[in-house]
């Protein structure tokens, strides 16, 4: 059995939850013409706290992390099961640093609102892995590196954020155009991914001037290091979707299969 993919989702807005559009196209695509995992494994910009945490219930409750939004979302459901026997394994392969086993978290809006598409059954255990804030850059990519464990074992490991995420400067105009400094850095990113320069990825300071407007929080740009770790160098790149939105919102997605 060939090793499973690794996917870094862009998620964007909530909204894509519901909605048709070519992101949401590719995540189903993805879903549709890759083997079916047993598992998955979804880190997500939004459980981003200090320490390292898995999702250990056997049925994770649908997270509505935010606020705003028409009725229709928080009344969406993704009621996939968990996977206790996962969370240990987690924990096993992380074994040299402490991680909780958690019974209340769920599934937030990273995880479900791409996950209503790539696998709209709700039929694949889903368990999530938090993003410790107090650890640096390199810690996220090893991380990801030791996970990397798991593909070998039938489970998919998908990272949800954006490699640009400024709400700060949002331009809520649908059709705005996306800023100069935006579409510099998501284009940095995807020839650094393409060049397999994990140094410059994970020192990601280093990639542009425009990194501060880029990133001005790091918890959206952190899903892509935990792929980038469990990459091979065998890998094919698969480009599934990118382009900026609401100017100043990477939704670029890649995919990495084994030949």
């Amino acid at each position: 059995m060939p090793a499973m993919p690794i996917v870094f989702f862009g998620h964007g807005s909530p909204t894509n939850t519901l909605e048709s559009n070519r992101h949401t196209q590719a995540w189903r695509d993805f879903g549709a013409s890759r083997e079916r995992p047993r598992a998955i494994l979804m880190i997500s910009a939004h459980w981003y706290l200090p320490g390292t945490a898995v999702t250990a219930m056997p049925r994770p409750r649908t997270i509505h992390d935010f606020y705003g939004f028409p009725q229709s979302l928080f009344d969406f459901r993704y009621p996939a099961d968990g996977d206790p026997q996962l969370a240990q394994r987690v924990a096993q392969l992380l074994a040299s640093r402490p991680v909780r086993l958690d019974q209340e978290w769920g599934l937030d809006h990273g995880a479900w609102s791409v996950l209503a598409h790539a696998y709209p059954q709700a039929d694949i255990p889903v368990v999530q892995l938090s993003i410790d804030s107090s650890l640096p850059s390199a810690s996220h990519f090893e991380i990801g590196r030791r996970l990397g464990a798991l593909r070998d074992e039938g489970v998919l490991i998908a990272g949800s954020g954006n490699i640009v995420h400024n709400l700060g400067l949002l331009r809520r105009d649908p059709q705005a155009e996306p800023y100069d400094w935006a579409t510099t850095f998501e284009r940095q990113v995807r020839t650094a991914i393409e060049q397999t320069d994990n140094v410059s990825l994970v020192r990601y300071d280093w990639l542009s001037e425009d990194v501060e407007l880029s990133i001005p929080t790091p918890e959206h740009y952190l899903p892509l290091l935990y792929i980038l770790g469990a990459r091979r160098s065998t890998d094919r790149l698969s480009v599934l979707s990118e382009g900026i939105e609401l100017g100043s919102i990477s939704m670029s997605s890649y995919a990495f299969d084994t030949p």
